[in-house]
């Protein structure tokens, strides 16, 4: 069956699909073919819509902002479609600056960077996780994913390792500053970190079900 098809016949039995799938652009093109709400739950290496929208209100109820916040995004940007979907929402707030912390192979695709320019995003590239953390209101790490390298193994081993948040990034990070992280990870936060009340990970994950809900309850029945 086609893959119109498919979404067509899901349609038929529900008021509503969340789709996963393994292509970019996957949830537009189910939407180009549905008259029922298509919720993107995340899109290959495109985008991620509902984790950006859980990731700024964990912001505001950890930080007290959005305005103004300084974002450091860690690890494998080209490939993490987390990073890719908050750094087009924080774009829609003001005086906002990211920093873009990764190993040169996976560095934040060129279409993000040229969004923000546009909206006048202040953002840096940089290859220093220390200085960033001191600088920062939220350090949003990322894990290196072994499937988005398929066979070029090389260059998965060579970012996989090479920014890790723990003890010693807590210690120059500020004291109102947290560590979030879309999960699950691997070794880029050690365990160490979990003990920290800065660690927010766990806390922004809880709030991933309140966001999906709300959105739900918005797309089926409105305010």
């Amino acid at each position: 069956m086609c893959f119109a098809d498919t979404i067509r016949t899901v349609e038929g039995y529900s008021d509503i699909i969340v789709m996963r799938h393994f292509e970019s652009g996957a949830a537009k093109r189910a939407a180009a073919s549905a008259g029922i709400p298509i919720i993107n739950a995340g899109d290959g290496p495109g985008q991620h819509p509902t984790q950006a929208l859980l990731d700024v209100y964990t912001i505001e109820r950890e930080i007290g902002k959005l305005d103004g916040i300084r974002v450091g995004l860690v690890g494998d940007l080209a490939n993490g479609r987390t990073v890719r979907s908050l750094a087009y929402l924080l774009a829609k707030y003001q005086d906002v600056k990211i920093y873009f912390v990764s190993p040169d192979v996976v560095k934040m695709k060129d279409d993000i960077k040229e969004y923000l320019t546009s909206r006048h995003v202040e953002w840096e590239e940089s290859g220093d996780l220390m200085e960033v953390a001191s600088k920062c209101d939220v350090v949003y790490q990322t894990r290196i994913q072994r499937e988005r390298f398929g066979e070029r193994i090389d260059l998965y081993e060579e970012a996989r390792g090479k920014y890790i948040v723990d003890e010693n990034v807590l210690k120059v990070m500020q004291k109102h500053a947290v560590v979030m992280h879309p999960l699950p990870r691997l070794d880029e936060i050690t365990v160490d970190v979990d003990a920290d009340p800065r660690a927010a990970y766990f806390r922004q994950a809880k709030n991933g079900l309140y966001i999906r809900m709300a959105l739900l309850k918005l797309l089926l029945v409105g305010w």
